[in-house]
């Protein structure tokens, strides 16, 4: 954490109320598809920003019931319709944790299909089994009736909302925010100055369980910075 805003009278009570939102997201397909790997290496480079927040960021709320696979849409693909586990295994090495610009995970991406075809040039115009079309999506933020003043009504509102409020606040705010953060830290350490309790959530894993099991560590975090 390294931003400096000042820190409240009280440690129960917040600078500013964190207000719970959720987010809609209205699903379109662009006009890239791809059948080979060249193809989609091509399409990879030209898709809106937004086609690849939605095969990434968003594949982690669409399939958060999901505790086993890869992270997002191209692995699976990757997979599935090419039959090419090392590069599958390459896709879903990328943790969007680690990058606050949809450009840079692009760059990522493609770095490693064009590195895999130099290796295996000959998978280059194979035909996949399946198309892969890339889709992309219009966000629609959308406000829930939980507001928290306090640390208590914190803990009660990350109880009350839904794992997509979760995935707006935890996950897609790092994008907004252009910070390694979210929003549920960047409040406790900026209104409540709880850092300790800020960096742990921090911590959390989101590859590795469901956005449920998100939801109930970050709960935890905070129980425990009540006491």
């Amino acid at each position: 954490m390294t931003t400096t805003a000042a820190r409240p009278a009280s440690p129960n009570t917040a600078v500013k109320p964190f207000y719970f939102n959720t987010s809609a997201h209205l699903l379109r397909i662009t006009q890239q598809k791809a059948t080979t790997l060249l193809e989609f290496l091509e399409a990879l480079r030209e898709c809106p920003e937004g086609s690849i927040f939605q095969h990434t960021f968003r594949t982690l709320q669409e399939h958060h019931f999901i505790r086993e696979g890869f992270s997002n849409d191209f692995a699976h693909w990757a997979l599935s319709a090419c039959n090419e586990p090392s590069l599958a295994e390459g896709l879903a090495s990328i943790d969007v944790r680690e990058f606050t610009s949809v450009s840079q995970l692009r760059d990522s991406f493609v770095q490693i299909v064009e590195e895999f075809l130099r290796r295996t040039p000959a998978a280059a115009n194979r035909a996949a089994r399946e198309t892969f079309y890339f889709c992309s999506s219009d966000i629609v933020v959308i406000p829930t009736n939980f507001v928290a003043r306090t640390l208590q009504e914190f803990a009660e509102g990350l109880r009350g909302v839904s794992v997509h409020s979760i995935q707006h606040h935890f996950i897609e705010a790092r994008l907004r925010l252009k910070l390694m953060s979210n929003d549920f830290s960047q409040w406790l350490y900026e209104d409540l100055g709880l850092t300790e309790a800020a960096r742990q959530l921090n911590r959390i894993d989101i590859y590795t369980v469901t956005l449920d099991d998100v939801k109930n560590q970050i709960i935890r975090i905070v129980e425990r910075a009540l006491i």
